[in-house]
């Protein structure tokens, strides 16, 4: 390890930290599919799950129940969900300061140019739709993971 990176804090010889994704989503099928992808693609993750948009923001800004919650890398995110839709949650996410800079990738079944335009409008830093095949989906989640996991550099 070079002074240099000791210097910044960085080691060259530790494998690097997990980063810690919400999703945010109300179908459980879909909850199990995710995790079934991140654990097949085995990049450096953890899942935090929580049903509707409440409580993701309460999560996002550690309040109630979620005050000891980590401080997410990446949001994945259904647009259509029960208490407060992922459009809501969007735009509170991108409205605050203290959570701007978290991507938020929209994981929607809705292809709709309208939800697509709106989304981006908000700020979303991308937008899938899911695959219905099982297969299609897998792969499209392991993309999402290795591309935020493995090839962008994250806000710490």
């Amino acid at each position: 390890m070079s002074d240099q990176n000791t210097a910044r804090g960085e080691s060259t010889d530790l494998p690097p930290a997990p980063i810690d994704v919400l999703v945010v989503e109300d179908d459980e099928g879909d909850v199990l599919m995710i995790r079934e992808a991140f654990e097949q693609h085995a990049q450096r993750t953890r899942l935090h799950v929580v049903n509707d948009g409440a409580d993701a923001i309460a999560f996002l800004r550690r309040e109630g129940r979620f005050q000891d919650a980590p401080r997410p890398r990446l949001v994945l995110l259904d647009l259509n969900m029960p208490r407060m839709d992922g459009r809501e949650v969007l735009a509170q996410v991108k409205a605050d300061p203290a959570l701007a800079a978290i991507p938020v990738v929209v994981l929607t079944t809705s292809a709709a140019h309208d939800d697509v335009v709106g989304s981006y409008s908000l700020h979303a830093n991308a937008y899938v739709t899911k695959p219905v095949d099982f297969d299609a989906f897998m792969a499209a989640v392991g993309k999402v993971d290795e591309f935020f996991s493995a090839t962008v550099r994250l806000p710490s």
